[in-house]
């Protein structure tokens, strides 16, 4: 008898995200329902995209229930439009887990996705969620620009060129010339030849005049 065996959901515990995710801090409320009770809760987000939102809240809420977001966009660079846009949405909590060890104000975590969100306001936080990404991409690319020196081309290769440029055929070099001039240039302490041309034309002249003598 074959026994089937069933394999592991490799998926399962994973949060399946089809649209595309930017790390932002925008100002965001929170309102968990209508009356007294109700809490509203004022945080900011951590990351955003066209289907949902995800935070840090100071209270818990129940998953599948329903909340009211009003979120701060700002306006993409280049587009049209106010400074910052106050996007409201009905949604729905996916999920709201409770951090171990924090002790800040808002301990839990809290995702929700937008079920009333506008279809022209979903254009605009993607146009957002696309140039956040840019901006985070080019942040991280600009250290390693800094770090690459540019090669120099400047005189400290002009120098080398000229070191390395053979001499030219029956000239000679700089290096031979000035060892040629440092060989004729006397040295101080050293006797002149001007001297002793002189003692030897005395004692020539001295041994003609003896010679001259004798034979008289």
């Amino acid at each position: 008898m074959a026994v089937k065996v069933k394999k592991p959901n490799q998926r399962r515990g994973r949060e399946r995200r089809v649209h595309e995710r930017a790390d932002a801090k925008l100002s965001m409320r929170v309102e968990a329902g209508v009356g007294a009770g109700a809490p509203q809760i004022v945080t900011e987000s951590q990351n955003i995209s066209s289907s949902g939102i995800y935070c840090h809240s100071s209270h818990y809420l129940a998953p599948l229930s329903k909340v009211l977001l009003t979120i701060v966009l700002p306006r993409v660079p280049g587009s049209e439009g106010v400074a910052q846009e106050l996007v409201k949405c009905e949604s729905i909590v996916v999920r709201c887990d409770q951090r171990n060890g924090d002790r800040s104000g808002t301990p839990y975590e809290l995702a929700c996705m937008f079920t009333g969100l506008e279809p022209e306001l979903r254009r605009r936080v993607e146009e957002f969620v696309t140039w956040r990404n840019l901006q985070a991409l080019r942040a991280a690319l600009a250290p390693v620009a800094k770090d690459r020196k540019p090669v120099s081309r400047g005189p400290a290769r002009k120098s080398a060129l000229r070191r390395a440029k053979p001499a030219r055929a029956g000239g000679v070099t700089k290096q031979a010339a000035s060892k040629k001039r440092a060989a004729a240039k006397p040295v101080r302490g050293a006797a002149s030849p001007k001297p002793a041309r002189a003692a030897k034309k005395t004692a020539r002249a001295a041994t003609s005049k003896s010679a001259s003598r004798a034979r008289r």
